[in-house]
């Protein structure tokens, strides 16, 4: 087995400078504006210097203007606030773009889609603009706000097509629904056995599919989908990294790349199409050997880089495929009182993920949402750090929604790095407290204030495409944690503003080893900036969600410009 090393590539990841100059160019001086620098030992400056890519200097602007000339390129921010760019921690970038040629059937305020009628309706009309032959896609459906309650059935779907495929992914990723030719084009029918870590819904008194498939079980339709054409999803591209950058976002990650989204993204990188960084994590269908063959590197190359790999444990809490330790306050549809969710896989393949990940020196992302499944990382990465040593490898917990005050203990002491899924409070907290979990366990999803006061390294997320890469709401949901009724979920797990953006910031560069290239605005760091209309540390903390991204500048270039 192939050994990258993990000490050397974490000290490379730490050290190297990804930026390439071509050629001294003119300084470029920010002065006027609320500069927060995410730097505990110089936390606001009069002026920023920016020069060939990279920060040349913070601090007063009688110094800075010294330092960029007289030549210099002056940006008067005009009273606005410049903040380091923000570092997306988990998503999924390449599946977002690809989604661009997809039905959206997600409900308000991401899509239209309050009914099932609607959801029909939205399909029936793309695929009106799609050629006649072609699979009818959907994204986004959200069975928790529907007005029917339930999610679309393989009759439902029907509907919309008798004759082609018609599949629709849940707005979590961990399920879908799809019509009678999709079932039959994957092979699903009533003598179909459920796979290890997944579900195969039946009609009510007998083993005929349903159309709703969970986990593992959505394995067959998603491997019938037609193959990407790899020159038109690069082509996508470019209005992709446009919409992440629009909010404010210098480096993308994609969270769960297969075969497929690593040949677009190479392509792209080969093209020289991407403009953001995108950190790439093979995901865990490629199996060890295929992992193998997509090493971690420190080095960006025309903005790509292979960050390590993924693995998942369990599915989604708004989905109720997560693994809980205590059954869900109202099991879902066909399940009893002690259902308690799945896990993905058994406790020796979780295991055996970890031990690679951690003997050849591979960074790990481990989707966790139950406590279960949080269990199950914590205990196979302290047995693997038994196994391997404790080097300093910053394992990440990928939403770790439900994690218990005792796990936060057990992450600070195995070296664990949770990103939150704190967007949850908002979009499915009302969920959550009313039929998932209850009201005391959903008011600790995403405990920042428990791990800030243990001081426990964590950042935050948005998994898009299951809600829109928006910073600025993602900011009002950890400070405020309001739901869609307008009600707190947990005001005693808030974060403050300053947390709130650390973890966009500095903590998600901490998150990637790139502490010292990114982050935070001091000398020598990566020009990646962001301007805003208003200072997040000034406005009324409900008022952070209407703060508008005004421009974005990648490496000391405009990416985007409002």
């Amino acid at each position: 087995m192939k050994k990258f090393g993990l000490c050397t590539l974490a000290t490379l990841m730490l050290a190297v400078s990804t930026h390439v100059v071509a050629a001294p160019l003119r300084a470029t001086l920010f002065v006027n504006g609320d500069i927060i620098t995410v730097n505990d030992k110089q936390p606001l400056a009069e002026a920023l210097v920016v020069r060939d890519g990279k920060i040349a200097g913070v601090g007063s602007r009688d110094e800075m203007s010294a330092i960029a000339g007289k030549d210099a390129v002056i940006r008067d921010l005009k009273g606005k606030s410049l903040l380091p760019g923000f570092i997306d921690s988990h998503g999924h970038f390449t599946y977002t773009n690809r989604l661009q040629l997809s039905a959206n059937v997600s409900s308000p305020p991401v899509g239209s889609a309050e009914t099932i009628a609607d959801v029909i309706r939205l399909l029936k009309e793309h695929h009106q603009r799609m050629p006649e032959e072609s699979w009818i896609q959907g994204y986004g459906y959200d069975d928790s706000l529907l007005t029917e309650g339930r999610h679309p059935t393989r009759e439902d779907l029907d509907k919309v097509s008798s004759t082609v495929p018609v599949v629709i992914t849940h707005v979590s990723g961990h399920l879908l629904s799809c019509n009678s030719v999709c079932l039959e084009r994957a092979g699903i029918d009533a003598s179909t056995e459920a796979p290890a870590g997944g579900v195969i819904r039946r009609k009510a008194g007998g083993r005929e599919p349903d159309g709703v498939l969970e986990e593992t079980a959505m394995y067959p339709v998603m491997h019938s989908l037609p193959a990407l054409d790899v020159p038109s999803q690069v082509a996508l591209l470019e209005q992709t990294q446009r919409d992440y950058a629009s909010y404010g976002i210098t480096t993308v990650q994609d969270g769960a790349a297969m075969a497929e989204p690593l040949e677009i993204l190479y392509a792209a990188a080969d093209a020289q199409k991407l403009f953001v960084d995108v950190i790439a994590f093979p995901y865990m269908s490629l199996t060890l050997e295929g992992l193998e063959q997509h090493p971690p590197s420190a080095e960006y190359r025309n903005h790509l880089r292979i960050g390590g790999m993924k693995v998942t444990l369990d599915g989604s809490p708004q989905g109720k495929t997560a693994w809980l330790t205590k059954p869900y306050y109202h099991p879902p549809h066909g399940q009893g009182a002690d259902y308690a969710g799945y896990p993905t896989l058994t406790d020796e393949q979780a295991r055996a993920f970890v031990d690679y990940a951690f003997e050849n020196g591979v960074p790990l992302l481990a989707h966790a949402n139950g406590d279960a499944a949080s269990d199950q990382m914590i205990e196979a990465v302290a047995a693997a750090r038994e196994k391997f040593g404790r080097a300093d490898r910053r394992p990440v917990m990928i939403h770790a929604q439900t994690v218990r005050e005792d796990q936060i203990d057990s992450m600070l002491e195995e070296g664990i790095v949770p990103s939150y899924f704190v967007a949850h409070t908002f979009y499915w907290g009302d969920w959550h407290r009313d039929s998932v979990l209850g009201e005391k366990r959903a008011s600790r999803i995403s405990p920042l204030r428990s791990s800030a006061d243990k001081g426990l390294p964590f950042t935050i997320h948005n998994d898009t495409p299951v809600v829109p890469a928006d910073m600025m709401r993602l900011l009002w949901t950890a400070v405020n944690r309001v739901t869609r009724s307008g009600k707190v979920l947990g005001k005693e797990q808030r974060a403050t503003v300053m947390e709130g953006i650390r973890a966009m910031t500095l903590d998600g560069a901490y998150q990637n080893f790139e502490e010292n290239s990114k982050g935070s605005l001091e000398t020598g760091k990566r020009a990646d900036l962001v301007i805003l209309d208003r200072n997040p540390l000034k406005v009324e903390p409900m008022a952070i969600k209407d703060i508008l991204v005004l421009e974005t500048i990648k490496d000391g270039e405009t990416i985007y410009r409002r």
